[in-house]
């Protein structure tokens, strides 16, 4: 794959190589929530259902891009860091990868509680502890020309001892509590944004949009991040869970707390040349017993605006995907269980007709009709006439990839911004022809539950 060049270096950070890697196994690995807990700001977090879960601490170096070509930025940087190096993994998943998102819309401007969120930004850990099903691994990253081998290996020594000396962390703690909390859309209002959009839809001018909205809340107690995603994973398995913490340009770390989720979305993935996505559309509750959970189920897979929405993003993700693919093959349409809601799922893979870096299909891929709309330009440009907050980095791909180009990235949902003792939630909801605000109202409500619920 050759490296992007061109007028979109201008507007990226200078990631120097070469890299210098080592990695060891452990013969034994504290919790992830110690090492969490213990790492270096800015801490990564990503784990996803059969990938491995990685824990990374301090940044060897940062990737950041802004504009519209922050996509092709960001993989040119990446291209030049990842061009040389020493690299000694000793197993794949122990590998140097960049771990990083994008912001929803390209012009992103880092409002709060955005400050400090770049328009793109990725960055490779200096230290991360990788957990496999059946190992762990410690990787230690140096990149720039004073990187050299002598000092990483060293690293790796004293990191391995750092590790093997963290304290238990004990049980997981409770909840800070909510004192206070402020939705950035009124009732009235949204009401009023449902109608607008739905009249556009009437009028031909749009399929479908996503409108969102934004939930402050003050806690009674600062917020422990590896507690929160500690709970978020006995609760939401097999959601995609993930915590970035902003830094800036040379690698210090931003004030500006964390980003954090629990998200069913997957974006794309990729190895080799296959490709794995998936239409995630379509909500329903959960039911109080199993014969109510059923009957929901049931009548959300009958129901004609869910089934009507779902099909706009399969459809849509197939005909994005196709530029790219020899083959596009999509799975039946199932229903996906989380904690407290049900959504309409439909698997989709795909077969490359030639290599491709997972950013280009990232690109092609975001934002898909489950989070923007259809068609994409009107879409957007109704999002930023109704919404009254800045979405950031909520409804983005966040995720990695490595120096091979592959990678795994998921849309950014259930998930919130945190601050010391603050928080701020994100949730949003497709808008169809007959689309009621306050039946979405209701289900806005749905999907602020995952993080609200680890936070009262």
């Amino acid at each position: 794959m050759e490296p992007l060049r061109g007028e979109e270096a201008a507007s990226r950070t200078s990631a120097r190589g070469p890299v210098v890697s080592r990695a060891v196994e452990l013969s034994s690995a504290p919790p992830a929530r110690a090492v969490l807990g213990g790492a270096e700001a800015p801490r990564l977090y990503w784990a996803a259902p059969a990938e491995a879960t990685v824990v990374g601490g301090g940044a060897a170096t940062t990737v950041t891009a802004t504009g519209d070509d922050r996509f092709e930025s960001v993989r040119a940087a990446a291209d030049d860091l990842f061009a040389t190096g020493d690299v000694h993994a000793g197993t794949l998943a122990a590998r140097p990868r960049l771990f990083g998102g994008f912001a929803f819309h390209d012009d992103h401007a880092g409002a709060p509680p955005w400050v400090g969120f770049p328009a793109a930004g990725f960055v490779l850990p200096e230290t991360q502890v990788t957990y496999t099903d059946d190992a762990a691994w410690l990787t230690v990253n140096a990149a720039g020309p004073d990187a050299d081998a002598e000092t990483v290996e060293r690293r790796v020594e004293e990191e391995r001892e750092r590790l093997a000396d963290l304290p238990d962390p004990g049980p997981i703690g409770p909840p800070p509590g909510v004192t206070s909390r402020e939705r950035t859309t009124s009732r009235e209002a949204w009401r009023e944004s449902v109608t607008a959009a739905t009249s556009r839809i009437h009028a031909g001018e749009l399929r479908k949009v996503v409108l969102a909205q934004a939930l402050r809340t003050d806690l009674d107690s600062p917020v422990s991040v590896p507690d929160v995603l500690a709970r978020l994973g006995e609760t939401y398995p097999d959601c995609y869970r993930f915590l970035v913490e902003p830094t800036a340009g040379d690698g210090e770390t931003d004030t500006a707390g964390g980003f954090l989720g629990a998200t069913p979305e997957r974006l794309v993935a990729l190895r080799g040349r296959t490709v794995e996505t998936g239409a995630l559309a379509g909500t329903t509750g959960r039911g109080d017993t199993p014969e109510e959970d059923e009957w929901l189920a049931r009548e959300l897979m009958d129901d004609e605006k869910n089934r009507h929405e779902h099909e706009l993003v399969a459809d849509a993700i197939r005909e994005q995907l196709d530029p790219f693919a020899a083959s596009v093959a999509a799975g039946e349409r199932r229903v996906r269980r989380l904690a407290t809601v049900q959504h309409l799922e439909t698997p989709i893979t795909a077969e490359l007709e030639r290599d491709e870096h997972v950013l280009t299909l990232v690109k092609a891929l975001h934002p898909t009709p489950a989070v923007g709309g259809l068609p994409p330009d009107r879409a957007l440009e109704t999002i930023r006439e109704t919404e009254r907050f800045d979405r950031g980095w909520y409804a983005a791909p966040v995720g990695w990839f490595d120096a091979a180009g592959y990678g795994s990235f998921a849309v950014a949902l259930r998930s919130a911004v945190v601050r010391d003792a603050t928080a701020t939630l994100f949730a949003g909801v497709g808008i169809v022809g007959d689309s009621d605000p306050d039946r979405e109202w209701d289900e806005v409500d749905l999907k602020y539950r995952p993080m609200l619920d680890e936070l009262e």
